[in-house]
């Protein structure tokens, strides 16, 4: 058994404006700093163990604003960084719309079938997160471990643990320095915590639907 917390990284400085980030690399804003230091505090007794993030900034400086205050390190893993939006990358929501009209509309009612041009599938992010969950399952018996990373591979991961399509990509809420709780058995797991956001009180903001 793995007691498995997932959360998602503090607000970086294109979410409050809707840009595609995918493998680009922009920084944390104060807000997103401060969410930071509040999921930290929030996780402080939950035992953890070990932390893996995305090797991203957005994820990494939260990351180590946990493992600051557990006094842990972080080791960083390709395969639970953020998808490869391609050609969406660095773009409004707004212009995506605009740009790529029929592929904005698969991504939003038919997820499992958006190919990014230029770069990554679903399917493709949800191969390396399950080889990453299954790797963890079998090295790390009773652990408890943290893992930062992104919208897209987050919801991946809870359709590879769920054992559901990809098609219901979107049925999982994930928004900034959110934490879930999950326990991964041989023959089952179980979400026990979604979308955890009460520690950031004012700090809150909504996840933009399209992102």
């Amino acid at each position: 058994m793995v007691k498995l917390i997932v959360a998602r990284h503090a607000e970086s400085e294109w979410n409050p404006i809707g840009r595609y980030q995918g493998l680009l690399d922009p920084d944390l804003t104060e807000r997103g700093k401060e969410q930071a230091k509040l999921l930290a505090k929030a996780l402080s007794g939950m035992g953890i163990e070990k932390i893996f993030s995305s090797p991203l900034k957005r994820t990494l400086k939260t990351a180590e604003e946990v493992a600051k205050y557990l006094g842990l390190e972080v080791i960083a893993d390709d395969r639970i960084r953020e998808i490869d939006h391609g050609s969406w990358s660095g773009l409004l929501v707004e212009e995506v719309k605009e740009r790529f009209p029929e592929e904005f509309e698969t991504w939003l009612r038919e997820p499992h079938r958006a190919k990014f041009e230029g770069g990554e599938s679903l399917k493709d992010v949800y191969e390396r997160v399950s080889d990453f969950l299954t790797w963890l399952r079998d090295t790390h018996g009773g652990k408890t471990v943290l893992l930062v990373s992104h919208t897209v591979p987050i919801r991946c991961m809870y359709c590879f643990l769920l054992g559901v399509d990809l098609s219901r990509f979107w049925s999982f809420g994930c928004d900034n320095a959110s934490y879930s709780l999950v326990i991964m058995e041989e023959d089952r797991n179980v979400i026990q915590q979604l979308n955890i956001t009460c520690h950031l009180g004012d700090l809150y903001v909504e996840a933009h639907r399209a992102l």
